[in-house]
């Protein structure tokens, strides 16, 4: 019996499903990143509580932790949310789907909406957080956090993530009509 050696065709999907295979891995190591800032969050919220209502004790810095983690876990969790389909959408339709329309749905809402104003933010974020990494921008408020860019650059990092993941999600709907017609 002769080896049957894979085609052109075979190799480049292949390649493709390795590739987001790894975007896969990707999104979901960063969603449970941000997973452990709620509780991180959570422990920071709790303790200037703690501090104001019953010591009468505030720092700015602690106020502005909290929106930057905030930032982070919002942020860094877009990507994993719709690779766990757990994005906003109207549900009262789509669930009524078979699995083909589900996928012409996810394919021409994706290159349709997801995709152009993604990439729009994306260009508009990382003009922003580079402007703001060379002027090294700080909190304004004494006592702030130092190093504002860093949560700035969050944006562009976290746009990227869901521009990777949406061409992921393109791949399965393209993957599942083929695989149904």
């Amino acid at each position: 019996m002769r080896a049957v050696r894979p085609g052109r065709s075979h190799s480049f999907f292949f390649a493709m499903q390795a590739l987001f295979d790894a975007i896969e891995r990707l999104t979901a190591k960063v969603g449970r990143l941000a997973a452990y800032l709620s509780v991180l969050l959570v422990l920071v919220v709790c303790f200037d509580v703690l501090m104001r209502y019953f010591f009468n004790h505030t720092r700015i810095w602690m106020v502005e932790l909290e929106w930057h983690l905030f930032a982070a876990l919002f942020l860094l969790s877009g990507a994993w949310t719709l690779q766990r389909d757990r994005h906003v959408r109207v549900d009262v339709f789509y669930n009524r789907l078979k699995p083909r329309d589900k996928a012409l749905v996810n394919l021409y809402g994706s290159l349709l909406f997801l995709l152009p104003w993604a990439l729009i933010v994306l260009i508009v974020s990382w003009n922003n957080a580079w402007q703001s990494f060379l002027l090294r921008e700080a909190s304004p408020d004494p006592g702030g956090l130092p190093a504002r860019y860093l949560v700035k650059a969050l944006v562009p990092i976290a746009f990227f993530l869901l521009i990777l993941q949406a061409l992921a999600e393109l791949y399965k709907a393209y993957r599942t009509l083929k695989e149904k017609a």
